[in-house]
């Protein structure tokens, strides 16, 4: 198996990676939310969707 950040051969000891350095690279890059999913308007809750449920939160 191949580290996934530079593409040498990974170390057990930091498996998938091949170092400490590439596995903080990779950590760095989910920390800054590089990996993130983009979102769509579908993805989102409608107007009516929020208004329930924001009335639900009060009547409790």
């Amino acid at each position: 198996m191949s580290c996934p950040m530079c593409q040498k051969d990974s170390d057990p000891k930091y498996r998938p990676f091949c170092s400490k350095r590439c596995a903080d690279l990779d950590l760095g890059k989910w920390l800054k939310g590089d990996y993130a999913i983009p979102a769509t308007e579908e993805d989102l809750p409608e107007d009516a969707e929020i208004a329930r449920a924001e009335e639900q939160e009060t009547r409790h």
